[in-house]
């Protein structure tokens, strides 16, 4: 088994329950199993050390204002191949290429605000735990 880091983003967890209940279940039918799950308030030095990859590009500052602004769903997922498999799941970055059926295609709304956040790669997915699970 693998794990992966997964996260709803700011814009759906203030949409409501509904929402994150639905791409949670997206995620469950997909066949991962669900070993950690909090709603957490990010704060900005957590934020910029999580997306430390992208210092010093344009979009940096507010990326990290936009996931610091609001509550997300912090998840630990588990299942065989899980990065790509959630890869797969949520489609490309940019909702408007994204796949149809896939959670940024369903739900998100710009480049930015595409929903939801999942690891690239197996390093930045033990990594990003590592920075959030502890």
């Amino acid at each position: 088994m693998q794990q992966t880091y997964f996260m709803i983003k700011p814009e759906i967890v203030a949409a409501g329950d509904q929402k994150v209940g639905e791409i949670l279940a997206m995620v469950n039918r997909a066949g991962f199993r669900i070993t950690a799950l909090q709603m957490r308030q990010l704060d900005r030095a957590t934020v910029e050390d999580f997306y430390g990859e992208h210092r010093g590009k344009g979009f940096f500052a507010d990326l990290c204002g936009y996931i610091a602004g609001g509550p997300v769903v912090a998840v630990r997922l588990e299942r065989a191949d899980a990065v790509a498999k959630l890869r797969e799941l949520i489609g490309a970055t940019d909702p408007a290429k994204a796949a149809i059926g896939t959670v940024r295609d369903l739900y998100g709304a710009s480049l930015q605000n595409n929903a939801v956040h999942a690891s690239a790669n197996p390093g930045d997915a033990a990594r990003e735990l590592g920075i959030i699970f502890g």
